[in-house]
């Protein structure tokens, strides 16, 4: 039973055991050298985890009581939950800093209610608030004798020592608020700031306490993660411009340095040197500084981490500056330069459309790689095996994502002529391909990130299945690496008639990798008839429905192998003439030709639709303009792109095919108030791609018309008037049933139809939605056509974790007088879901309806209006909670019956959650926002009322769920590295 004695620390009870729980975090201090902790009296001292330990072990033993000191269970949990502390501070600041006493206080009350022990907690959070109280008190008896005689802080800027002056302090963080006064407190991050200060302190540490400080108050207003960022830019300008410069003084001081900025980047040989021959004086004074305001701090610090151009760790290129450079480096070939540079740095800054991160990364440098996505299909020889990993390796080393189509390669069993052997099948070289890709990261910058695909018939699909499974013999496992099933239509139509399927080598039926449609079926059923005749020896049947139970399962356990369409992504293709589409790409949603000769290249670009919205609708006129001008971005990287390998270069330079995606789908919906549940959603999905579409294939015309069509337009769908919603038509004909997909449209094509008649298209394909990880983060808008991951959640990247909150979500609580400090409690508590928040009016509740809220088969609804207009495809993640394998069949079957194309990940949740508990009152903590605790806590409470000194920590210690620890909040699968890969793409 627990014990009910008095929940108060008693200092004799901290026993030796103590020590031996923080062993191991004392040896780990030894690593953390570059951390202090600051004392409450303003003194620094080394940062000890073991005092860590030892306050935990307080924390245990005022519950269970003394005899708690010989528990190896409590020992156990101290170590963990030490070591669960010390690594959320280091988290915070990778690269050393200081600590506040209190912060790391806040941090342990987080631990023991995220490990479940919530009646430790509180006993924790009485204990601070105690001896708050009995701080305040011995401060009031000395009067004002304490501020007379602290000593005054002094700060050290370039090695001299000064008294810290607080207008400087006041004026920074004032500034970073100009415009914000309504939402955010200044005075609140002064006082945050000043309290982690310590006398010496450097300061740089001066700013980044005021970046920390406005941070941790992200979640209660969105409006903080600009000033955040603000002050960020701040920091950022001194690093640049070598001096502190004001924002008001920004616009001068970017006339001057641009031009040297691109002087030294020549130097150093990290631009292009074609870069000095625009001009310059013209180009600097095009920059607008105030659109550095623009960013939240999740951009900015993205873009300082990982995009910045560097000498040696210093930056050197500021915000505009970089946009700047990227508009001058797709605009290298035009006629006018400087006036298509000020052009597309302008649709750039403006946060209009964003390139995908290869070309963010490179434009403009000396190794312009800047395309997204490559495709390869792997011969089935030794040479062309090793070739493809080699071409992997050298395309993945500038920031390449790649798609690998692997069914061309022989099954294990299969005979070897030229050494009467056995084929050890597809998987052990999937294993090289897998290690390639960990060790080619490209400096650091992303982890390679490759998909290898598979047909169905394959031999080797069950076994390929199985790849990232966390058991078998780890030498037949690709952890790191992704996979993807190509299903032919027939092995659905098999599946929907619970019928047989027969798997081969395709080394004995090399036909059925060039075939869809009826013909595939009559090849098929052939070989079928032959294995059955004993004329192949090398072949497998088994029920079709038992492998697709397989394929789901492995789905739901593993996250792979995805689920792609073969079928379609082939007889919609307008390049059907000249090949075949064997894959597609590392996010799904590029569906190109590749073959022995062709490596198919495709560059990426999204349009922000939320900066498109006027008055609740699209603004067709901007959009058109927008569209107009990413086209010929988009047409212009594939003649400035650097190609590591001929094979790409010849297919990019021959089908001039590139990818005009969209973002910020979810706020659209939240700027018409529509739920993404819906038929409005639906219908929205289906207008604004028609739109999208329609002027990006006029776009494509107008440049055909300005440039030339594309070498292989002749004999493309485009050349025989069939578009890509026309095409519909020709894969129910091929199918033969099992299609049901909306043909509506809203627009008059037939201008469209008309120019492509008389002038061709400069571009194969124009049109694919990829995820937009990163460049979404940059800008600030939901990720590419995704539903609200959560409503307040932790987002983790390359450059951090970040408290994101949903400010549509704020807006309208605020306007409701519900926005206070118990509703962000609970909707930490609730994992950002308003479901069980009753304070909630109905209505909001269905807009703010969270990803796992939504029936998958709205998702599917709404994809397959886009697909309609899509000349490629699109990342479609399926969220589903409760997932089961009728809910799987039926989603991906209802997919399929769309006409779909591809599928990405499948995110699941369990059906119920885990009781969050409290503590044996069943009383949360809560803390209301002047400090206090809240009035349903106080009732509840048995003990006496906590003091008002009780932070608002507790709050975050309460609410805070195992699933927040660790900050995961990409929209991939627990557990694998999707962020980074789906970045590979944009």
């Amino acid at each position: 039973m627990q014990s009910t004695q008095d929940t108060t620390f008693n200092p004799a009870l901290v026993p030796a055991a103590a020590a031996s729980a923080a062993s191991s975090p004392s040896t780990a201090a030894s690593d953390l050298g570059d951390y202090r902790i600051i004392r409450r009296n303003g003194a620094v001292v080394a940062f000890e985890p073991s005092k860590i330990a030892i306050a935990v072990t307080k924390a245990f033993l005022a519950v269970n009581g003394g005899q708690g000191a010989a528990s190896a269970r409590i020992r156990e949990l101290v170590e963990q939950l030490t070591a669960s502390v010390v690594s959320a501070l280091v988290r915070r600041q990778p690269s050393g800093g200081t600590f506040h006493i209190e912060d790391v206080q806040d941090q342990v009350e987080l631990a023991l209610m995220r490990s479940g022990e919530h009646d430790v907690a509180r006993a924790y959070v009485l204990y601070r608030a105690k001896h708050m109280e009995e701080r305040r008190l011995a401060k009031e008896a000395q009067g004002g004798a304490a501020a007379i005689t602290a000593p005054q802080i002094h700060v050290l800027e370039n090695g001299e020592r000064k008294p810290l002056e607080m207008s400087r302090v006041t004026s920074l963080i004032n500034a970073a608020c100009i415009g914000l006064e309504k939402h955010v407190d200044a005075d609140a991050i002064v006082a945050e700031t000043l309290k982690n200060l310590y006398d010496g302190v450097p300061v740089e540490e001066l700013h980044k306490s005021a970046i920390l400080a406005a941070r941790a108050l992200m979640e209660k207003d969105p409006a903080y993660s600009q000033v955040t960022a603000r002050i960020l830019l701040h920091t950022i300008r001194k690093e640049v411009f070598g001096k502190e410069v004001a924002q008001g003084a920004a616009a001068a001081e970017y006339i001057t340095y641009f031009p040297q900025y691109i002087a030294n980047g020549i130097k150093n040989e990290l631009l292009d040197a074609k870069l000095a021959e625009f001009d310059l004086e013209r180009l600097a004074k095009a920059l607008v500084a105030d659109r550095d305001l623009q960013f939240g701090y999740i951009g900015l610090q993205t873009l300082y981490d990982r995009y910045f151009l560097h000498v040696r760790d210093v930056r050197i290129e500021m915000p505009q500056a970089f946009y700047m450079r990227v508009a001058m480096g797709l605009s290298l070939n035009e006629q006018d330069r400087e006036a298509r540079a000020i052009e597309f740095y302008q649709l750039l800054s403006s946060f209009d459309f964003m390139s995908s991160t290869p070309t963010l990364f490179n434009s403009g440098t000396l190794r312009s790689q800047l395309s997204s996505c490559y495709l390869t299909t792997v011969s089935d020889d030794l040479e062309g095996i090793y070739d493809a990993i080699k071409e992997n390796a050298l395309l993945a080393k500038f920031a390449g994502g790649l798609g690998n189509d692997w069914t061309p390669v022989r099954a294990l069993g299969a005979h070897i002529k030229g050494t009467n052997g056995k084929s050890q099948g597809v998987v052990p070289f999937l294993k090289v391909v897998n290690d390639t890709a960990v060790a080619v990261n490209q400096g650091g910058k992303r982890k390679g990130a490759v998909c290898a695909y598979l047909e169905t018939w394959h031999m080797d699909i069950e076994e390929f299945l199985d790849l990232r499974k966390n058991t078998g013999d780890d030498r037949r496992r690709t952890h790191d690496m992704n996979t993807a099933n190509w299903i032919p239509d027939l092995f659905m139509k098999r599946v929907m008639e619970k019928g047989d399927w027969t798997l081969f080598s395709p080394s004995d039926t090399p036909d059925l990798h060039d075939l869809v449609g009826k013909a595939f079926e009559k090849a098929y059923v052939a070989y079928e008839a032959k294995a059955a005749a004993g004329e192949i020896r090398v072949f497998k049947k088994i029920a079709a429905l038992d492998l697709w139970r397989k394929m789901l399962s492995m789905l739901f356990e593993t996250g792979h192998p995805w689920i792609t369409f073969k079928d379609p992504c082939n007889i919609r293709s307008p390049q059907s003439h000249v090949g075949m589409v064997h894959s597609s790409n590392l996010c799904t949603e590029i569906t190109l030709n590749t073959g022995p000769d062709e490596i198919a290249v495709c560059n990426l670009g999204s349009v922000n639709l939320p900066a498109h919205m006027k008055e609740g609708k699209l603004d067709h006129v901007k959009l058109q303009k927008t569209i107009r001008t990413a086209m010929r971005m988009l047409d212009n990287v594939i003649d400035i792109n650097y190609y590591a390998v001929d094979k790409a270069r010849n297919a990019n330079m021959r089908h001039r095919p590139v990818g005009l995606g969209v973002m910020g789908f979810q706020d659209c919906l939240h700027m018409m108030r529509v739920p993404f549940a819906s038929q409005e959603c639906v219908t929205f999905a289906d207008t604004s791609m028609e739109a999208v579409c329609y002027y990006a294939y006029l776009a494509s015309t107008e440049l055909a018309e300005e440039r030339g069509h594309y070498a292989s337009y002749k004999g493309s769908l485009w050349d025989r008037g069939i578009l890509p919603q026309d095409s519909i038509k020709l894969l129910a004909e091929e199918r033969g049933g099992y299609l049901e997909q909306d043909l509506s449209a809203a627009m008059d094509w037939t201008p469209v139809r008309q120019r492509i008649a008389k002038f061709g298209m400069r571009n194969s394909n124009c049109v694919a939605i990829a995820p937009t990880a990163t460049i979404s983060n940059i800008i600030g808008v939901s990720a590419c056509i995704e539903p609200t991951f959560q409503n307040l959640y932790v987002k983790s990247n390359l450059s951090g974790e970040f408290t994101e909150i949903n400010g549509y979500l704020v807006r309208d609580l605020k306007a409701r007088e519900l926005w206070d400090e118990v509703m962000i409690a609970d909707l930490k508590y609730f994992d950002g879901s308003l479901t069980k928040i009753d304070r909630i009016p109905d209505d909001l509740r269905d807009i703010y309806a969270t990803a796992f809220e939504v029936s998958p088969s709205w998702l599917v609804e709404a994809a397959s209006r886009r697909q309609k207009w899509i000349d490629q495809a699109q990342s479609l993640n399926i969220y589903m909670a409760g997932a089961s394998g009728k809910k799987l069949d039926e989603t991906y079957k209802l997919a399929w019956l769309r006409g779909l194309k591809t599928t990405y990940y499948l995110r699941t949740t369990s059906a119920t959650h885990t009781e969050k508990s409290t503590s044996k009152t069943g009383a949360l903590n809560a803390v209301a926002v002047d400090g206090g605790m809240s009035a349903s806590a106080k009732a509840a409470a048995p003990v006496a009322p906590v003091s008002a000194g009780v932070t608002v920590a507790a709050v975050s210690a309460v609410a805070a769920t195992a699933d927040d620890a660790d900050g995961e909040a990409c929209y991939l699968r627990p557990g694998d590295d999707g962020f980074e890969e789906c970045e590979a793409c944009q």
